[in-house]
């Protein structure tokens, strides 16, 4: 056997080892175990430098600290103003999504339920659903939806504003959401704001701590350890 060949077998087998060693350290199921995310019970903070550029509004993707999400003022399902007052001092997953998605969404939304049903009593805990769509997702389409779902209106809110306000949120506050980059869309129309499978987790003092695939069950399952990490960081265990 040629010097070449065993030079490429053993790269292959390296390579191996280690996406197995970051598959067991993204996925595993065991809460305590030291391959979770969490270093010592504290998670990442981010800043917008930490994130993939194309989720990030160019006017602050050289902040690397202090990162926080902005003031909003945005309606609920049950025709609540809500604002960043109300969510300040709890954790809550944010998401993007549109009532009428046959993707993606319905899959994200089943993920969330499972968050939203592990949560349920807990008061420092919230979700907040943001729609794409605010022309089609008025309060009463998003209050179906949310019943469609079983969503406790007082514990997942769904949630729309203007399209502008919405954009800003997801790309300056969550840095969730690609930029408007589709140009077989209309500049400003409704459907070129592309929507994200991103659900972003958020500390009691507004900071981004963890960003996953809400289409990944394992990946949805390392959140909920990651929300009770935050849950103890924070001192908020039952």
């Amino acid at each position: 056997m040629s010097k070449t060949i065993i030079a490429f077998i053993a790269i292959l087998v390296v390579g191996i080892g280690v996406a197995v060693f970051l598959n067991m350290r993204h996925y595993s199921d065991d809460p305590e175990s030291p391959f979770n995310r969490s270093e010592n019970n504290r998670l990442k903070i981010y800043s917008p430098f930490d994130v993939n550029p194309a989720l990030v509004d160019s006017s602050i993707q050289s902040q690397k600290k202090d990162h926080s999400i902005a003031d909003f003022s945005l309606v609920n399902q049950l025709g609540d103003t809500i604002t960043k007052a109300d969510v300040t001092g709890k954790i809550f997953v944010t998401d993007f999504f549109f009532t009428t998605c046959g993707g993606i969404c319905p899959k994200m939304t089943k993920q969330l339920q499972r968050v939203h049903k592990e949560f349920l009593t807990d008061p420092n805990f919230l979700i907040l659903s943001h729609t794409v769509n605010p022309k089609i997702d008025t309060v009463e389409v998003m209050y179906n939806y949310a019943e469609r779902f079983e969503a406790n209106h007082d514990k997942w809110w769904f949630l729309t504003g203007t399209k502008e306000a919405l954009y800003i949120m997801a790309r300056k506050s969550y840095l969730a959401v690609p930029d408007k980059a589709d140009p077989n869309f209309d500049h400003g129309a409704e459907s070129d704001f592309i929507h994200t499978e991103n659900f972003v987790l958020i500390d009691p003092e507004g900071r981004i701590r963890g960003m996953y695939d809400g289409t990944n069950k394992e990946e949805v399952s390392e959140l909920i350890r990651d929300v009770y990490d935050l849950k103890r960081e924070y001192g908020f265990e039952d």
